[in-house]
Parts: structure tokens; sequence; C-alpha cells
């Protein structure tokens, strides 16, 4: 048996315990910078299994460190933190947690991202690797990220000083599960997962009575010219080999139906795929919400204020053509191209932070039949649940063999030195 072949027979081994944890931290999620007791159980395993381990890093973030003898430092991560969302999977394990969010308000909890998958496989991972010391040579860094949904977990790590106590690393590694069939996996060179921004901008009128309009400025016209302006920018501002995405989530303004607000609140979101498209359509978006209020006569300029802001993540060439080789093997026709994806992760800025190139993949989470069924009716969007929807939940085999075997088997191509 080869040296890979024996690291991955040891999923047999974690598969029961694997499960188990699966379905308490499932069953237990906690919202970004509030994970204690996730971080509590993942540090106590990676203590047991000799890693050198250092928690609290950012708030809540964990990092083992496992030395084997000289060779490469390979850095794998899983993101910790759940979503204020009322699950309705109705699975026997689902959460009913409640908790306190940033804000005060008491807000329903749920995994409704699959991070608790992440984490499961992460130590499914370690423990194998622990206790198969003879196949491999160099050390293994298993990084656990809090507040991954809030965009600044990673870079909380980082500004704790996280390249002062993990050694340097060659390569960085990470994962996320998705709503494709459970069992594939999935590599794509250059970028992969969006840039995002949100934007929530305020626009000013001039408040007054329903009835006498001619003596007022109103924010919600204001507004809704803003919005359908901004609705084509992508459609006119941007080329069509490119890709791009510019939502307005929200507009409020006013309180009663009679009265004339004094102001309106848009709230917006991007997704871009380089730099140049980025700044582009936040200048677009500066240049028609200020001219609108220009041409509305209003009384202030705009104001606005960025949040959640999530960098682009772009997969190195040559780091995520090894890793889509060294899957080939073990999962056949199930290692797939997985293509962009316009949702947002934080995970590059550790790598970026340190100087190290990456590569991110997805592997799958819905159970094939049903896949399978919906995608022959067309109607893979509307029954399949996504990330972060409240019925999000991937199937847990062959899901957590298949996460655990992609880590194992990535992070072996440069640990495992013939």
């Amino acid at each position: 048996m080869s040296a890979i072949e024996n690291l991955l027979s040891g999923v047999d081994d974690t598969r029961a315990w694997q499960e188990d944890l699966y379905r308490d931290l499932h069953s237990h999620p906690e919202l970004s910078h509030q994970e204690h007791r996730t971080s509590e159980k993942i540090a106590e395993r990676l203590k047991a299994l000799g890693f050198t381990t250092t928690s609290g890093i950012g708030g809540t973030g964990v990092v083992g460190v496992l030395e084997n003898g000289d060779g490469p430092v390979v850095l794998l991560r899983a993101d910790m933190d759940a979503l204020p969302v009322r699950e309705t999977t109705g699975l026997d394990y689902a959460s009913d947690v409640t908790s306190t969010n940033d804000e005060g308000d008491e807000v329903p909890v749920a995994h409704a991202c699959g991070h608790d998958v992440h984490v499961t496989c992460l130590l499914g991972a370690a423990d194998i690797f622990s206790h198969h010391t003879a196949d491999w040579h160099g050390t293994l860094i298993a990084l656990f990220q809090p507040a991954e949904e809030t965009g600044d977990g990673a870079r909380g790590m980082v500004d704790d000083n996280l390249a002062g106590i993990v050694p340097q690393p060659d390569v960085a590694l990470a994962q996320h599960v998705l709503a494709f069939p459970s069992g594939q996996v999935g590599t794509q060179p250059g970028p992969v997962l969006s840039a995002a921004d949100s934007v929530r901008v305020t626009v000013y009128g001039r408040g007054g009575h329903g009835s006498m309009p001619q003596a007022t400025i109103d924010p919600v016209v204001l507004g809704a010219l803003i919005a359908i302006r901004l609705n084509i920018v992508v459609s006119r501002e941007v080329a069509p080999t490119d890709t791009a995405v510019l939502t307005v989530g929200s507009l409020v303004a006013g309180t009663k139906s009679n009265v004339i607000a004094d102001h309106a609140i848009l709230q917006l979101n991007l997704r871009t795929y380089n730099d140049a498209t980025r700044t582009r359509m936040i200048a677009a978006i500066e240049r028609i919400v200020k001219a609108e209020c220009e041409a509305s006569d209003s009384p202030k300029p705009p104001e606005f204020e960025y949040f959640d802001r999530f960098p682009l993540t772009s997969n190195d060439d040559d780091i995520t053509a090894k890793v889509a080789d060294a899957f080939a093997q073990p999962f056949g026709d199930r290692a797939i191209t997985l293509g962009q994806q316009t949702a947002s992760e934080d995970f590059s800025d550790i790598p970026n932070a340190l100087g190290v190139p990456y590569t991110y993949w997805g592997i799958g989470g819905t159970d094939t039949s049903l896949y399978a069924k919906a995608e022959k009716a067309g109607r893979v969007n509307e029954d399949i649940p996504v990330n972060h929807s409240p019925n999000f939940a991937p199937v847990i085999q062959p899901t957590l063999d298949t996460g655990t075997a992609a880590m194992i088997t990535a992070a072996a191509a440069w640990l495992i030195v013939s």
C-alpha cells in the first residue's frame, strides 16, 4: 500500500467519531466571534493528537502545529461560525439555538453554510496525519478561523500575530461544502470566489406633508430612481465577458402614508472577479447616486458607508493544478471543474498576508439521488437548498468522508515526497 493509500485508509478509523462530532457541532452552532464552545472542542482534540496548540487568536481562532521532521509546511484551514438563521431541515440533530447578536437582539442560529462540515473534516485529517507519521514528513498547520461570515475573522487572526505563531507555510489550502452532489470535489484555477462589497447609501430630501409634495424633495422618488439606474450598471458598464453582480437589497424611507420623509437609505451589494471591475462599479455607484441627488436638488450630499467587504479568492494556477492532479486518482470522475462561484470568502486574507500561494476547492453536500431527480426535472435551483438557506444541511455521508479525504490528498501532495 502506498503512503497516500495508507493515509486515506485512516478515514475508516475516524468516520464514527467524525459523524458524532458533526451532529454535535450542527446542533450547537455559534455566531461569528462567539465560537467559544467550538474552539474549546477543537483545541482539546488537537492537544490530544499531539499538536502544539494556540487558542484565542483573533478572539476565538485556534491553530495546531504538528512537526514531523524536515519538509514542506502545509496550512489547512477551516472556518467555524454559524449564521443568524432559523433551521427548518427537520433533522433530529437540527439546531434550536438562539443567541444575542452584536446589536443586542436575540436571533436564531444555525450552521446553514456548512462550517460544521469544514471543522469536522479538518479535525479528521489532523487525526489521520497524527497517527500515520511514517507516511509523510514536514509540518502540518491546522487553522480554525472564526467569523468568516462577517468577513473579518481571517484579518483578525493575521492582526493578532498569526505570522509569529505558526511557521512560514509553503502553501495554504481550504475547501467549502456546496450544493452539488455529495462525493464530488471541484477545483478551479484563477478567480474562484468573487470579491464582495456592501454599501449603505443615505440620500437626503426635504420632508413634509403628503398632500403638499411641491414643498418637499421626496427621498422615496430619489431612492427609486437611483435603484433603477444602478440596475443597469452591469448591463451597460461591465463588459459582457466579465462577470459581476450589483443588487439593491434594501430601500427604506418614511414611517407613514401621508408623510414625505427627509431621507432614504439604500443597501447595495456588489460581486466582482477583478480589481478593475470592482473599482469601476464602485465609481459608477457613487457617480449615479451623486448625479441623481443633484438632479433632485437634494439639500445635502449623499453618504456612503462600505461594510462586509470580502477579498477576491483567486487560486494560484500551479498550486491548483497540483491539487487537481492529486484528486484525480482517489476521486476519479468525481473530481470536476468547479467553475467561478459568486459567493465570497475571507480565507485569502491569510495566505495573502503570509505571502503564500493557495488554492480553494469545493466539495458536494447534496444527496446524489435528490440532485439527479431535480436536475432531470430542470428544478435544481428550486428544489436543492443552497448555502445560507434555512433548509441547508449537507448529507453526512459521503460528504464527511469526501471532505476529509480531499484535505488529506491535497496536503499529501506536498507532505509525501518520494
